[in-house]
């Protein structure tokens, strides 16, 4: 099974990029196909361009977004690998999404509308927040996410959604079992997924 882990932070030595290589040296370990998009070090520009829009006449495919495109093109599994910024996800993922995984790969023109082209592909999220999960749950900033991001991203691609793991009270003031607590949650989740058939 060949998995695309995407992930944004800034910090090379940060929690999220732990959590992007427990799952990715897990998924390999197991046998996995695993490619990381580490989009920060890749130096991705997130910004979409004028002439990339499905209504630009030119309708350009830039080339960093055609690399992309074939890193994480045939993925079985797609990781998304975030913390929360003002409840939200980075806009460096976001500017990722709309360049890369969007119109003319995630989905396409049909006739006169648009149809999925991920089908039967899967999406797990990893997400991160300074406030404890109770308080993200409590105001409802997860279960947006979830609806807004993971959910209307996976209808409009046609991927299913298989988790979204979420860690909340993660400062730098966390012990580190906590983290190791945390990153055997990743682990036994990559594990699950690449030890199940394809059929999840």
């Amino acid at each position: 099974m060949k998995q695309a882990v995407i992930v944004a932070h800034p910090n090379a030595q940060s929690y999220t990029l732990a959590v992007a290589n427990a799952f990715a040296e897990t998924a390999a370990a197991l046998g996995g196909e695993v490619v990381i998009r580490d989009l920060y070090r890749l130096g991705f520009d997130p910004c979409l361009h004028a002439d990339e829009m499905p209504i630009s006449p030119q309708g350009e495919v830039r080339e960093d977004v055609r690399r992309e495109r074939e890193a994480v093109g045939g993925a079985d599994l797609f990781v998304l690998v975030y913390p929360f910024w003002i409840n939200a996800p980075p806009a460096m993922l976001k500017g990722y999404i709309d360049r890369v995984l969007g119109f003319g790969f995630g989905f396409g023109p049909d006739n006169d509308s648009l149809s999925p082209r991920l089908m039967g592909k899967k999406l797990l999220s990893i997400t991160s927040s300074g406030a404890p999960r109770h308080w993200v749950e409590d105001t409802g900033a997860l279960a947006a996410v979830r609806n807004l991001f993971d959910t209307h991203l996976a209808r409009v691609c046609g991927l299913t959604v298989v988790d979204h793991l979420h860690f909340g009270a993660v400062t730098p003031q966390m012990s580190r079992e906590a983290v190791k607590r945390n990153l055997d949650q990743v682990r036994q989740t990559a594990t699950w997924l690449n030890q199940t058939d394809s059929t999840i």
